[in-house]
């Protein structure tokens, strides 16, 4: 399996530096989740995997080899940018099956990927008749057609309804599960904090966070009591990172348990104890420097 390194990748564009030094990696086996707001330089970062764009410095490999040298590379990579571009007037299975052709796999792929993407009874409907959320199914089957080792897909949700976000959640999972390198462009947040195993934040053109989503999204433990100040003094002797706030005591790299046990052994009293954890939001928006979205 072929995993995605990104190295001082650098884009300029005259003066303005679209890329400067992004380096991350996507392992096969995982879901990496690319996020940044709309100019952070994520699209540009793609094309240039893809062969796009080209860089003014900088390498972007898939197996250890530019895109441009990789032997027949719609027969390992599966890349959705910018949209399918399917033509309105053909059947689903019929646009499907030219592609496939045109990559050299067997025709009858389309029916498979057309059951993989839930579309077998839209097959032979035009695709301008489709909803929104249907022709991204379909992008998402022309992809699969192969039965790439490689994914890379930007903004795979895009129209897609609950039950679409849902579906596509199994979807990448199960490829990831079966060791393919997959490497998801997204603003859903939340959708990507489902699904994602690593994340990397671009802002500004530069790599502002990085890492797997356990080690970035933290816990901590709640505990709230009349005796919060003694609580709080006895998990500090302990060792632990205890912060007070009236009768409020919050402690991170715990578990509820523990904490209950030392308020126990103490003879303390607690009114309440729970886990709280940060959200995907608060990584990203920690990581840019700011709380808007704006």
């Amino acid at each position: 399996m072929h995993a995605i390194r990104v190295d001082r990748l650098t884009k300029r564009y005259g003066p303005t530096a679209a890329l400067d030094g992004v380096t991350f990696q996507a392992a096969p086996g995982r879901i990496t989740g690319f996020l940044g707001r709309n100019g952070a330089g994520k699209t540009t970062t793609l094309r240039i995997l893809v062969g796009l764009a080209a860089p003014t410095s900088g390498v972007a490999t898939i197996g250890g080899l530019r895109y441009q040298a990789i032997a027949d590379p719609a027969r390992h990579i599966g890349a959705l940018l910018d949209g399918a571009g399917f033509h309105p007037g053909s059947s689903a299975r019929a646009q499907l099956q030219a592609l496939a052709r045109a990559i050299g796999v067997p025709t009858r792929r389309a029916d498979e990927v057309l059951a993989l993407a839930d579309l077998s009874a839209a097959a032979d409907r035009k695709t301008g008749k489709l909803s929104l959320g249907m022709r991204q199914r379909l992008a998402l089957a022309g992809v699969l057609l192969a039965d790439p080792s490689v994914l890379i897909l930007d903004e795979p949700a895009n129209g897609l309804d609950p039950q679409g976000l849902r579906w596509l959640r199994g979807l990448l999972r199960r490829l990831a599960d079966e060791g393919r390198t997959i490497l998801v462009s997204s603003h859903q947040l939340h959708e990507v904090a489902l699904v994602a195993d690593d994340v990397v934040v671009v802002h500004g053109g530069r790599v502002v966070a990085s890492g797997a989503v356990g080690d970035l999204i933290r816990t901590r433990v709640v505990a709230t009591s009349p005796d919060a100040a003694v609580l709080g003094a006895v998990l500090a002797e302990l060792g632990l990172d205890a912060s007070l706030t009236g009768e409020t005591v919050r402690i991170a790299d715990a578990s509820a348990a523990q904490i209950g046990n030392v308020a126990a052994a103490i003879g303390v009293t607690l009114h309440e104890l729970r886990v709280e954890s940060s959200s995907m939001e608060d990584v990203f928006f920690a990581s840019i420097g700011g709380r808007s979205a704006a």
